[in-house]
């Protein structure tokens, strides 16, 4: 009797159906949608009502404004995340994914694949959404920016991109814990502990650390003109955060690699 090889593909293939039938992943996937366009629209419609003056409108970022969800659909992305592969040790369900793929990191890499591609590919078109919304609602205060403005076609695209990695960065967390209750209490951990921990230093130093930390690196992407005293620039940023997750990445695979699951 002939056997199925395992292949890349047919682990992805196998990913991708754990993942549409998993109700907290649709939740998940569901909640950052709604967060990034409620809160979007949201934010936009508050500072519509009370708009900058003066020298504060030279610094206005319209196209942060309606992707002001992202940062509130990261949580719903992290959990997905780590969700993604807790679940299945948490249900005993690893082992048997561990016997059909025995070499073990073609699994991890077809869950990073296949998260990545959903996160993507749900984002994408509620960024482009807000995005428009938001703009609507700030060009009757003379607000508004077009998509063809420099800058804004990136900070759009990459707010799902760091929603993307963010995702990533949370996997690989639950690998290396195997613990929903562990990733999750990581999670907020690298979230607001973190950086209220480094918010206590010194005022130039705090500035200094805080641009490195994994979310306020990572989020520079989504802006159109980051602050150069508290941000990295776009791409640099974005690039500090993809480091963070392939570091964990990294240690995951080892840890699955080597794990007694």
């Amino acid at each position: 009797m002939s056997t199925m090889r395992v292949t890349q593909v047919r682990v992805m293939r196998s990913e991708w159906t754990k993942l549409r039938t998993q109700p907290g992943a649709l939740w998940s996937l569901l909640s950052a949608v709604i967060l990034v366009v409620a809160f979007g629209i949201l934010y936009s419609l508050l500072r519509a009502a009370r708009p900058p003056h003066g020298a504060a409108t030279a610094s206005f970022d319209p196209v942060s404004v309606s992707l002001a969800g992202v940062q509130l659909a990261q949580i719903a992305a992290d959990v997905l995340g780590v969700l993604l592969i807790t679940s299945e040790y948490a249900s005993g369900l690893i082992r048997t994914t561990l016997v059909a793929v025995p070499r073990r990191l073609p699994t991890l890499w077809g869950k990073a694949a296949v998260l990545a591609a959903a996160v993507v590919a749900v984002s994408i078109p509620a960024a482009v959404a807000v995005f428009l919304a938001g703009q609507s609602i700030l060009g009757r205060q003379h607000l508004s920016v077009s998509f063809g403005a420099p800058g804004v076609v990136r900070a759009v695209i990459g707010s799902a991109l760091y929603l993307a990695v963010a995702g990533l960065l949370r996997l690989a967390l639950g690998t290396l814990l195997r613990s929903t209750a562990g990733g999750i209490a990581a999670l907020f951990g690298l979230l607001f502990a973190i950086p209220i921990v480094v918010g206590f230093l010194p005022g130039s130093l705090s500035d200094e650390i805080g641009k490195y930390l994994p979310g306020a690196a990572g989020l520079a992407v989504t802006t159109v003109h980051p602050d150069p005293a508290t941000s990295l620039t776009p791409w640099t940023g974005f690039g500090v955060f993809c480091a963070y997750a392939a570091v964990l990445l990294g240690l995951a695979a080892v840890r699955m690699r080597r794990g007694d699951a």
